[in-house]
Order: C-alpha cells, then sequence, then structure tokens
C-alpha cells in the first residue's frame, strides 16, 4: 500500500508538542533524580516535594496532604468545564529500588500537565496532576477516591512502563494477607513434644496451596513469602508471619480464590494447633479501560513513532495496581509504554536500570504528549467530550 502523509498537527497539538519539547531536559532530570533516590510507599518526600514544587512554579493550583498521606499531591490547573486528571506514581521497591519505572510515570504526567495547561482556556479543560504515594500495596489512589481528590474528574489517565508497548495489558484484581501463626515454644531437641510450630503451619499451608494451583481458574494467581519463620534453630518456632497475594481477573473471581486460600491456611492451624491470624489489607479493583479514550491515545502514540502489541506479546503477564479502582467509576486508562527492558521485566534489578535509560527518557517525552493530546481530544471532540460529561463524575469510591 502506498504511505499516506501523516495527518497535520492541529494548533493545540502543536502547541502542547512545544511545551514538552521545552520541558524535555528537565523532565529526564526529574526522571533521573526520584530514581536516584528510591522511596518505598508512604515515605516518598523527595518525590513529592520536586512534584509540587514544579506544580507550583508553573502556575498551578498545588494541594498536599490529601487522605491523611503527607505525600500526596495535586495541581489543578485551567477553568474547565471538562476536568482530566494526569495520575502519577513516584514509590519505588524495598531493596531493587524503582524496577517498576514510577520514575517515568511521575515525569510523563507532570510533562502532560504542563502541556494541557498551555491550551486549557482554549479548549476548555481543567487538567489535575494527581501525585498518589504508596501504588506499591498501600492504595493510595484508594485513599484519595475516599477522600475526594478525584471529585468532578470527568476522565483519567496515566502510562506504566513495561517492556513493550501495549494498551491492553491484563491488569487484574489483587488483595494482600497478612498471615500469623501462634504455636507454643519448646526446647527442639530436649522436649519438642511441648511445642506448637508455628512454623509446620506454614509448611502445611503453602503445601495446600501449591495444590492448589492445579485447580484455580486461567488467568489468577497465589504468591507469596514468609517473613518471619522463627528465632532460634533449637526453639520450636512459637510465633511465624506471612504476607500473601490473591489475584483474579475481576474482584468476584478474587473473593471466590480468597475464601480457598483461607482455606489452606486453616489447614496449617487445623494440622499443626497453631492458632491463625489473617488481617486482609487493601484490595486492588480490576482496571477496566476507557476504549474511546484508549483508542485515541493508541493513535497518538502511533503518530509518535510507538509500536503497540497485544497484551500477550508485552513480556509482562498479569500485574495489578489500584488505578484499577478509579477505573471502576471514572473513565479511565492505563496503557503501558515501552522502555526496551527485554530479558528484564518489572520487578527486576534489569528493569531498574532499564527505567533511567534513553528508552526510558524518551518514553517519557512520548507518554506526556500522547496523553496530552489525548485529553485535547477529549475537550475537543463534541461526541467524547459530551459522553464524558453526561453523567456526573463520581464523588467517592462506593466499597
Amino acid at each position: 500500500m502506498p504511505e499516506t502523509d501523516p495527518i497535520p498537527e492541529t494548533d493545540h497539538q502543536a502547541r502542547a508538542r512545544s511545551v514538552v519539547e521545552a520541558a524535555y531536559p528537565s523532565l529526564v532530570g526529574l526522571s533521573h533524580w526520584i530514581h536516584a533516590n528510591p522511596e518505598v510507599a508512604f515515605e516518598e518526600e523527595l518525590a513529592a516535594g520536586w512534584i509540587a514544587d514544579w506544580l507550583t512554579s508553573a502556575g498551578f493550583e498545588v494541594t498536599r496532604g490529601m487522605g491523611e498521606m503527607p505525600t500526596s499531591v495535586a495541581g489543578s490547573f485551567g477553568p474547565g468545564p471538562l476536568h482530566v486528571a494526569v495520575v502519577a506514581e513516584y514509590d519505588a521497591l524495598p531493596v531493587i529500588g524503582h524496577a517498576c519505572g514510577h520514575n517515568v510515570i511521575a515525569a510523563a504526567a507532570v510533562g502532560a500537565g504542563l502541556a494541557l495547561a498551555a491550551v486549557a482556556d482554549d479548549v476548555g479543560l481543567r487538567v489535575t496532576v494527581i501525585g498518589t504515594p504508596a501504588e506499591e500495596g498501600g492504595g493510595g489512589k484508594i485513599r484519595l477516591l475516599d477522600a475526594g481528590a478525584f471529585d468532578g474528574v470527568h476522565a483519567a489517565m496515566m502510562v506504566h512502563p513495561a517492556p513493550r508497548d501495549t494498551i491492553d495489558q491484563q491488569l487484574i484484581a489483587a488483595q494482600t494477607l497478612e498471615v500469623s501463626f501462634e504455636g507454643r515454644e519448646a526446647h527442639a531437641a530436649g522436649a519438642p513434644e511441648l511445642g506448637i510450630n508455628a512454623a509446620d503451619a506454614f509448611v502445611v499451608a503453602q503445601v495446600a496451596i501449591g495444590l492448589l494451583r492445579q485447580h484455580m481458574p486461567a488467568g489468577t494467581r497465589v504468591h507469596g513469602i514468609v517473613t518471619h519463620g522463627g528465632d532460634a534453630a533449637n526453639v520450636v518456632p512459637a510465633h511465624t508471619e506471612g504476607l500473601f497475594m490473591v489475584r483474579a481477573p475481576d474482584v468476584e473471581g478474587l473473593d471466590e480464590l480468597k475464601a480457598r486460600v483461607m482455606h489452606c491456611f486453616e489447614a496449617g492451624s487445623l494440622a499443626t494447633g497453631a492458632q491463625l491470624a489473617v488481617k486482609p489489607r487493601v484490595r486492588y479493583a480490576n482496571v477496566v479501560q476507557d476504549a474511546g479514550i484508549m483508542e485515541r491515545y493508541r493513535v497518538h502514540a502511533e503518530t509518535l513513532g510507538r509500536t503497540i502489541v497485544p497484551g500477550a506479546e508485552s513480556g509482562l503477564g498479569p500485574v495489578s495496581t489500584d488505578m484499577g479502582d478509579i477505573s471502576q467509576v471514572i473513565p479511565s486508562i492505563h496503557p503501558m509504554i515501552g522502555i526496551d527492558s527485554l530479558p528484564a521485566v518489572n520487578h527486576q534489578r534489569g528493569f531498574t536500570i532499564a527505567a533511567a535509560s534513553a528508552a526510558a527518557d524518551q518514553a517519557i517525552h512520548d507518554g506526556a504528549l500522547a496523553m496530552a493530546w489525548t485529553a485535547i481530544d477529549l475537550a475537543t471532540d463534541p461526541a467524547l467530550r459530551q459522553r464524558l460529561m453526561v453523567s456526573p463524575a463520581p464523588r467517592s469510591l462506593l466499597r
């Protein structure tokens, strides 16, 4: 087929591009600062401060400490009435740092916010960059949703680094369980019959979970770690603790699988006599991608030269995010943007290195611009704008 000429940029798109490209060196600097100073969930003081300072200097109305989280930040600009949220993440993983590339997410979100602020008055848009702490297990977005930080938002978007670009990544529901067993200590050699072995309870539970896997539905996952297995080799362990995650394609399937996993932990208690205690942590819903918004993002990402592959070819299997809870009540997109990391994938040390590479830096530019152009479409396309504004924007998360 003959090549077609590229569609010329609109004036608004050209203005957005000029802003992103002017800010690009500084956005890369922001990404690299965050990358070099990894902060785990709820401790992202440097990252949140840098983002707040940047948005303030750009004329945004900035609020911090929403949802009783000191490291949350939101900056708003523009008259509206259409209100688009660009979501930033910036927490790192323990030990392996930014092995999920949240530094790229943060810089791309700031870049998109700056670009949209430049056209907000002309297109009737309000843009809010929302910095969300503790995506890695803390559920910061859920706290912000409950606290009203997303009130009045008609659409939300973010980009997330991955090995390759895809718009249909499996983003499934998940819940972490804090599990503990209480037994009774005893001399492991001199009087083992007097002990109740809390470590054995975990062994029984893990064997049961392993056997359960052959009967689990496709797309589900169970995995975890024992964080405390005893105190001395010659003492029968009286107290053990662990963290386990249950994942399923949706929240209904998650609840069903969690009940079966609970039976495995109960088996450990029954077999050993140790007392079981389980404390559920925050639950993440599955992501519901808005097809109309995502199609606009796809077009713009490809215009910028990115190659979108099917989720099954992205190099990454099912993962979970608290953006799922946002997407359940607000039209949202969560595309994955490639940083050429293979053979390393998310949550590997190789991905940490890739998150500060030239490919990751390019993802900041392309992610910021593709999101900005998508938001401009939402504001200027009558059908899209009408659809998003007809239904009242959600005020809180009903859980």
